[in-house]
């Protein structure tokens, strides 16, 4: 994730997803620090530093899914589909949430995938409670659990 969060009651709602999610999954968030010399800086610009720190974090064999408005879009059930199939490469998955204005070129071609959660614009910031959410769901779909309902 690009951009450490001022809302305390997003940092909780994420926090408290995560703590779920550690019953089924090694899972750690990591926060990008947005680059303080690039606040000023045309968009494309803030894009490539950006980008620049999120590579940093990603290694060579690492599967990476974009969070992005114009990925593939899923019902949490196909979600979890999907997810189960990507586990299953025994890869490591890294979801990455960009910053306020997206992707850098060099951020769509290290990726394996795009996905969407909605055709609406979410902020970047309480994206993360979506996706940390769905994340949950495709979990809990995959051992059938009782929390997601059809």
């Amino acid at each position: 994730m690009v951009g450490k969060t001022a809302q305390k009651h997003i940092e909780e709602a994420v926090l408290e997803y995560v703590k779920r999610l550690k019953f089924y999954v090694s899972f750690e968030t990591v926060v990008i620090s947005e680059p303080k010399d690039a606040k000023n800086a045309p968009i494309a610009i803030q894009k490539q530093k950006e980008g620049e720190l999120i590579l940093k974090k990603i290694q060579d064999g690492d599967d990476v899914i974009l969070l992005d408005e114009k990925g593939r879009e899923f019902t949490s059930t196909e979600y979890a589909a999907f997810l189960e199939k990507r586990l299953a490469t025994g890869r490591r998955i890294v979801f990455v949430i960009g910053g306020a204005f997206g992707f850098s070129p060099e951020m769509y071609a290290r990726a394996n995938e795009k996905i969407s959660l909605s055709q609406m614009t979410f902020s970047h910031q309480i994206i993360r409670i979506l996706f940390a959410e769905q994340l949950y769901r495709a979990f809990t779909i995959m051992k059938g659990e009782s929390y997601h309902h059809e």
